[in-house]
């Protein structure tokens, strides 16, 4: 496609030697002596580029309705590339034009070669608005999708509504946030719900797992890397900071990042500017942080293992999010919303929880929080074979009551702990518990059952 080009200009004669000139050029060219069809002409067609006349009425060299036809066209279709054209050599007026958005001028009579090359340039500037203007707006559809995803903070306990009151208060500010609490207890969801309460909430939350990435990609990963950097850098990589500009930055599990990368992550939060590795070019960054940790950062700090001025930049606010024991009536809750959630995902409709299962559920102590609660109404309701799930129906990690010195305890209760704490390592998740323990998963319910949980 060559584009398509709209030609406005009173003079017939004119109109018909352009026509002839760019009909091999361009994919249509259309031609006008009124200007007031200009409008119309524009709905009718996607144009690429218009040539507009400076002067429409014989006699009265002003320019003026040309230059209110270039702002009209402007309003309308800012992406157009608008070409002056004008038999006198008014400077002041093509300045003007200029300043109000068109692309290029040429004067009556016009050589062809230079016509032609100014008018490529004109529909080569198009094609390229036109391509940012796409980019933006499905880089604005796709930070729609992003914070589109459902993420529900289930529950209605004091200690709950608590924590989201802080939420609500702090949202709205800039204020760094560090979230603490057990693995498990959902300091992701707090995270995202102060993004979505932020001001900021139309752009991206990006999340880092601190835990994940490792000591050699570090910097990368945050910062980004120029081409040739290191070995494996085949192209230019914007990094975490850069991708969360004007959005949320979102740390999980500060507290393992080792002590020698923290000076890193705090020199780019005070001076609020990265460089890429590779490149000495300050890049500006403007983003809301929010950390989480399951750590005591504050004996991490007294243990020199944690840096105090990263401490105290990261925690500006507070958030302890409540263990799920502490919950009360929650726990049922977010029962119900698993089972009715992995009873449609297994479609195996009409699931309930009898009494007995309520009641166990409400007894234990849910070290893993609400991801262990979710892993077990999961494995719940796939192995279920009736509509009811009773209490044996729901497999929790045993409760290890025996004599806290190794040499002491029997070959029963050293098997307990050693499943308790394979339980605890995968939060709950009883597949890959089993697999470290090198048995089966239906061997390890067997156990679990026996042991009497």
């Amino acid at each position: 496609a060559k584009g398509n080009i709209l030609i406005v200009d009173d003079n017939k004669s004119i109109l018909s030697a352009l026509e002839i000139l760019l009909i091999p050029e361009f994919q249509t060219v259309t031609t006008l002596s009124d200007p007031n069809q200009i409008p119309s002409e524009l709905r009718k067609k996607d144009y690429n580029l218009v040539i507009l006349d400076m002067n429409f009425n014989a006699g009265i060299n002003t320019g003026n309705e040309g230059i209110y036809w270039l702002g009209r066209i402007k309003e309308t279709n800012p992406e157009i590339s608008v070409v002056m054209i004008t038999a006198y050599g008014d400077i002041e007026l093509t300045v003007k034009a200029l300043k109000m958005g068109a692309t290029d001028f040429f004067l009556k009579p016009w050589d062809n070669n230079k016509l032609l090359a100014t008018l490529r340039s004109a529909l080569q500037l198009n094609w390229s608005k036109k391509e940012v203007s796409q980019l933006k707006e499905k880089e604005k559809g796709l930070k729609t999708e992003l914070n589109r995803e459902q993420k529900f903070i289930i529950g209605a306990s004091p200690q709950l509504m608590q924590v989201l009151n802080m939420v609500r208060k702090v949202a709205k500010t800039d204020a760094n946030v560090l979230i603490t609490g057990e693995n498990g207890t959902g300091k992701e969801l707090i995270a995202h719900e102060i993004h979505r309460l932020s001001d900021r909430a139309s752009e991206v939350m990006i999340s880092v797992d601190m835990g994940a990435v490792s000591e050699t990609l570090f910097e990368s990963e945050l910062f980004g890397h120029v081409k040739g950097a290191f070995t494996d850098a085949r192209d230019n990589r914007p990094g975490k900071f850069e991708v969360a500009d004007k959005g949320s930055l979102f740390l999980d599990e500060i507290g393992n990042l080792p002590y020698h990368l923290q000076a890193k992550l705090l020199a780019a939060l005070q001076n609020r500017k990265i460089s890429r590795v590779g490149s000495n070019q300050p890049i500006p960054i403007d983003i809301r942080l929010i950390c989480a940790t399951n750590k005591n950062l504050e004996q991490m700090v007294t243990e020199g293992t944690f840096r105090e001025d990263l401490l105290y930049r990261v925690n500006t606010i507070q958030i302890e999010v409540p263990p799920l024991r502490e919950r009360g009536n929650d726990i049922l809750v977010l029962a119900d919303f698993f089972l009715k959630k992995y009873a449609s995902k297994y479609n195996k409709p009409g699931l309930k929880i009898n009494q007995q299962a309520q009641d166990k559920l409400m007894k234990y102590t849910w070290p893993g929080n609400i991801r262990e609660l979710q892993h077990t109404i999961e494995k719940a309701v796939i192995l279920s074979e009736g509509n009811v799930l009773k209490a044996e129906d729901f497999f929790m990690r045993p409760v290890i009551q025996g004599r806290s010195n190794d040499s002491e305890m029997t070959l029963e209760e050293m098997e307990k702990r050693m499943i308790n704490q394979a339980i605890d390592k995968n939060s709950g998740n009883l597949s890959a518990a089993a697999e470290q323990l090198g048995i089966t998963r239906q061997t390890l319910y067997n156990k679990i059952k026996k042991i009497g949980q």
